[in-house]
């Protein structure tokens, strides 16, 4: 947050001669003034307009209906919970339902930027209110009411009187949720223990006084940090927001993206960005914090970079700095990203001394390493003192390389379903049994990436069908008659499994090639979406000398299993679902999301049956229902669907501070029980090897890995209702007495393959 208080620390600390002054650029809030339509909005929204009613897949002009979507998808994007704009603010807007058609083919955004103009209106109302009841009220938290915090499908609140009404309430919430957080119920923290002396002070609680002001400490710095975010965004910030309302007006999977988007997509993609390799965080205060250096990465090569250091300036090269303190963490971001190969000169500040120094770094291209495929050796333990060696395979996205107009520079080439090759030749060569395909949110990515990698399993056949709004369909085939991995096969999903995620589990599916366990279903996103960088496009309109006006990304096909059914809106169901608490959500999937696209079936494809599960699976399902009824993980999981459908069909929370105590405590208690639980078991533990890209041109195998000592919860995590517990929070000392880290579905993902495997086994030996 940019407030005052930070300003004046930055001052003094410049007149105390710490540092030499700097011309900064101060982050003040865009003047209202300048939030309006630049030159280039008119040409840019109405090639988009054009491009969408020309190229969507659902052939829908732009007209009057798609208007009033526009409008609600743009009310919605800005004030989600409703909390925000007061219903004569709506009803004003009504004149443009039935006008931003015609209003934007002929170039006009202006009503953008005068929605969003009364939206910033009514946040800074809020926030003063905020400011004003955190210094005069007392919140009383004895009575027995509560609090219905989702009000996506509750009506705006009619007049100012109302939505304070409104407002308060639910900072009265925020007010007790920092309490319940804040305040330990009269036990010391264990750091304070060990300062201790024998009167105890140093480990006492905090006083009531104390815990008010920092709680209003807190929510003052969070209201006004959310305001600071909103009064940054700029007329490119706004018109992005705009366009895209009218790109999900069409489908919830097409965006408008301006350039800082557009990049983010590329990075993505690339698995690489082009700048200093560090994370960074944006604190209460404003400050742009270091969480992580990147290995090897040009800030932690330089010696001179520190995690936890704050970025107060940023510059380019020899360019005077540019303060950023309290600026979005997005712009901050794009000041330090660049081409590979330029200075940028960051000022940071120590958060022991408060000392400023000034670090100049060469930017370079920085792999995101997390986010590519990975693998691991698993030795099972089984009957008899005998074991079974699996690997396991885990693809976060389907990454592929690309370039835009505004790529800093290029990346290496990384291809996921050359690197998934790559890890299952190092798994042939450590000898394992069968392979565990792990796509559990797996958000998809490149088509091509997705027909590839199927076909690593199967000989040449269709992967998927592809279908325009008009014509035949499109079949995606796989060429290569070769087979890397013929052996068993488990594709496990979840319910964020999308798009070719969900392309490579229904094939495997459909051929009989993989036996597919999960979730539910998959998230159902069965759309292919072309990205189209709008300059050429503006340029046949006659518009030219222009800078970078973006893309717009927008669904153009349809996806058809082999089999021929879509796997749009319904997704890919499992051949064996697992208990989840998932799968029992109304919010999540492409069912729950607006405009959506219909499920639908086309004619099958000619592709082989090779029917390597249906003859197995009957006696797998009754081999791991008796497994899930036994296991203790499973039995908390059931606990914990039964709590989510009490509270989802409660949907309000208490603002009794007793009961949110009782029930804190119940929820602690029980993952107590849970930890003390799992930490008591005797059965024998996996062995596991984990195998980076890297690792997997290296002979053998790493050392085995050491049990984790963090915690895993089974628990379901409830937003609304309370922070989640850190690891220090179970115990005093070192990580000795901490619970396992478990993940049932992956366990039990586990032993299927090896009944899986023992099936095939005794078929092989009764042929033989």
């Amino acid at each position: 947050m940019n407030s005052i208080k930070t300003f004046a620390g930055s001052a003094l600390l410049f007149a105390a001669g710490l540092m030499p002054a700097l011309a900064y650029v101060t982050n003040a809030p865009v003047p209202l003034s300048e939030i309006k339509p630049s030159p280039e909005d008119g040409g840019i929204a109405m090639v988009v307009g054009r491009l969408l009613e020309q190229g969507h897949y659902s052939q829908h002009p732009f007209d009057d209906e798609m208007s009033g979507k526009m409008l609600d998808r743009y009310l919605d994007t800005l004030d989600p919970q409703h909390v925000h704009f007061l219903q004569t603010d709506l009803d004003k807007f009504e004149l443009y339902r039935d006008r931003l058609d015609n209003l934007t083919l002929r170039g006009d955004s202006w009503p953008g930027y005068e929605i969003f103009l009364v939206f910033r209106q009514r946040l800074t109302e809020r926030t003063e209110y905020a400011d004003e009841l955190l210094k005069t009220e007392k919140f009383d938290f004895t009575k027995d009411d509560r609090i219905r915090l989702n009000r996506k499908d509750d009506p705006a609140p009619k007049n100012i009187s109302e939505a304070k009404k409104l407002w308060r309430e639910r900072l009265r919430f925020e007010y007790l949720q920092e309490k319940l957080a804040k305040s330990d119920d009269g036990k010391m923290l264990k750091t304070e223990k060990k300062k201790a002396g024998k009167n105890g002070e140093a480990g006492a609680p905090k006083s009531t006084n104390t815990l008010a002001g920092e709680i209003t400490e807190t929510l003052t710095k969070r209201y006004h940090r959310q305001l600071n975010f909103f009064e940054q965004m700029d007329s490119d910030d706004i018109f992005e927001l705009y366009l895209t309302s009218l790109a999900r007006s069409y489908d919830p999977h097409t965006d408008y993206m301006g350039k800082p988007s557009l990049e983010q997509f590329a990075i993505n993609m690339n698995l690489a960005l082009f700048g200093i390799g560090a994370q960074l965080r944006m604190d209460e205060d404003g400050y742009c914090n270091i969480e992580k250096l990147m290995a090897n990465g040009p800030a932690q090569r330089s010696g001179k970079v520190n995690e936890q250091d704050r970025i107060v300036a940023v510059a380019q090269s020899n360019a005077p700095p540019i303060d950023v303190v309290g600026m979005n963490l997005n712009k901050t971001v794009q000041f330090i990203r660049g081409p590979k190969g330029t200075e940028v000169r960051l000022t940071l500040e120590s958060p022991e001394t408060n000392e400023r120094r000034v670090v100049a770094l060469m930017r370079d291209e920085i792999p995101i390493e997390d986010q590519q495929a990975k693998a691991k050796v698993v030795d099972l333990p089984c009957a008899n003192k005998t074991t079974r060696r699996v690997g396991v395979i885990n693809l976060p996205s389907f990454y592929a390389s690309m370039e835009t107009s505004s790529s800093p520079g290029k990346a290496e080439p990384r291809h996921a379903s050359s690197d998934v090759a790559l890890l299952i030749k190092k798994l042939k060569a450590e000898h394992v049994e069968g392979i565990i395909l792990d796509l559990r949110n797996n958000g998809g990515g490149s088509l091509e990436e997705a027909v590839k990698l199927a076909g690593l399993f199967i000989k040449q056949g269709p992967i998927v069908q592809v279908k325009e709004p008009r014509g035949k369909p499109i079949v995606d085939a796989d060429e290569d008659a070769s087979v890397l991995w013929d052996g068993p096969l488990v594709v496990m999903t979840s319910r964020f499994s999308a798009s070719a995620s969900e392309i490579v589990a229904a094939a495997l599916q459909d051929y009989g090639r993989a036996l597919v366990v999960g979730e539910s279903s998959t998230h159902g996103k069965g759309t292919v979406q072309s990205l189209n960088q709008l300059k050429p496009y503006l340029r046949m309109a006659g518009i030219n000398n222009i800078g970078e006006p973006g893309a717009l990304k927008f669904t153009i096909r349809k996806f058809y299993r082999a089999s021929g059914a879509s796997t749009q809106f319904k997704g890919v169901i499992p051949d064996i679902i697992l208990p989840s608490v998932l799968n029992h959500s109304k919010d999540l999937g492409e069912a729950s999301l607006e405009n959506a696209l219909p499920w639908d079936t086309i004619e099958s494809a000619n592709h082989d049956k090779l029917d390597r599960v249906a003859p197995y699976l009957n006696d797998l399902k009754i081999l791991s229902d008796v497994r899930i009824t036994k296991s203790r993980d499973y039995s908390y999981i059931r606990e914990d669907i039964e709590q989510f459908l009490k509270r989802e069909q409660d949907k309000t929370i208490s603002l009794n501070e007793e009961v949110r105590r009782a029930e804190s405590a119940e929820e602690e208690a029980r993952r107590k029980a849970r930890d003390n639980e799992r930490l008591a078991r005797k059965a024998p533990k996996p062995v596991v090897y984990e195998l980076s890209l890297k690792q997997a041109y290296l002979p053998g195998l790493p050392e085995p890995v050491k049990e984790t000592n963090s915690v895993g919860v089974a628990s379901i995590h409830h937003p609304e209702v309370g922070q989640t517990k850190s690891e220090s929070d179970l115990s005093e000392g070192d990580d000795s007495g901490k619970a396992p880290n478990v993940d049932p579905h992956l366990d039990e993902t586990e032993a299927i393959l090896v009944d899986y495997i023992n099936l095939l086994g005794k078929v092989i030996t009764a042929k033989n």
